[in-house]
């Protein structure tokens, strides 16, 4: 880790609404009070209901912006998140080896929280060819790793537990498989390239989990910049984002999906909930 602040720059796409993308990044790196950076992939139309719109930005554009945060910073993480096509993913691949980035972590992002598509044809060849072999922890949903593996959907921990070797085996020097399509309490698989770790969780009643995925892949590299072991880092990252998870009603974003409390930890009461409350 370099000194002064940990510091973590988030590759994705932007969503204006804040609760997905860099700008859910950001406040998760914030949460963990790790310094915290973006390089734009795509602009998005979203809101809680879905994404409307998605305008990719020109791969020339996205390697200046990587180029110029390493030219003047170190960087102690990186979350990569949407890449929307296999230009760009391309473009962030040759980008970060060049830059010798580490403690990467990879959301393999292909559909949104509400199932739209946030990835072009062509996106996942390059993201296993490019980006698997320079990620120190991959973290698929069961959907992202079955695409990614070309092979139908783990339906239980076992299956899991075999679709993370395989990642691995792909490249990624680690996979962490997230079960929480899987009915009943969920459990998360980690294969950390020796080792599998199970990770078993409570099942949050709430309907505001928009960008759970980008809050999670977040927690664990803001917990990597700070220089903790990889399955500690999950872990703590899996606690953060169940108290987000708890916390998320709280907020009163949106008609739809609204996101998690990234900063549950840190704000009290909402200014005029009590007021709120009473009319």
């Amino acid at each position: 880790m370099t000194a002064g602040m940990p510091k973590v720059l988030s590759i994705a796409g932007s969503d204006p609404s804040g609760g997905a993308g860099v700008q859910a990044d950001i406040k998760t790196f914030s949460a963990h009070a790790c310094y915290g950076m973006a390089v734009i992939t795509a602009l998005t139309a979203q809101n809680t209901h879905g994404v409307s719109l998605v305008h990719a930005v020109p791969p020339e554009v996205v390697t200046a912006q990587i180029d110029a945060v390493f030219a003047d910073i170190d960087v102690d993480a990186v979350k990569i998140g949407m890449l929307a096509n296999a230009p760009i993913a391309e473009a962030v691949a040759e980008s970060l080896a060049r830059a010798a980035a580490r403690h990467i972590v990879f959301d393999p992002v292909l559909y949104s929280t509400h199932g739209d598509a946030l990835s072009a044809a062509g996106f996942l060849r390059s993201a296993r060819a490019r980006i698997l072999p320079l990620a120190a922890v991959v973290t698929p949903n069961l959907p992202e790793a079955a695409a990614l593996l070309d092979a139908r959907e783990a339906r239980d921990p076992q299956e899991m537990a075999e679709q993370a070797r395989a990642l691995v085996a792909r490249g990624a020097r680690a996979t962490l498989v997230k079960g929480g399509h899987l009915a009943g309490e969920p459990v998360d698989i980690l294969f950390d390239g020796s080792r599998l770790h199970e990770f078993r969780g409570r099942r949050i009643e709430t309907r505001n989990v928009h960008g759970t995925g980008c809050a999670l892949s977040s927690a664990i590299a803001a917990q990597l910049a700070k220089g903790i072991e990889l399955a500690e880092s999950v872990r703590a990252a899996k606690t953060y984002l169940e108290g987000a998870l708890t916390q998320a009603d709280r907020l009163g974003v949106g008609g739809g999906s609204g996101p998690p409390h990234h900063f549950h930890a840190l704000w009290g009461e909402p200014e005029g909930s009590h007021r709120r409350q009473r009319e």
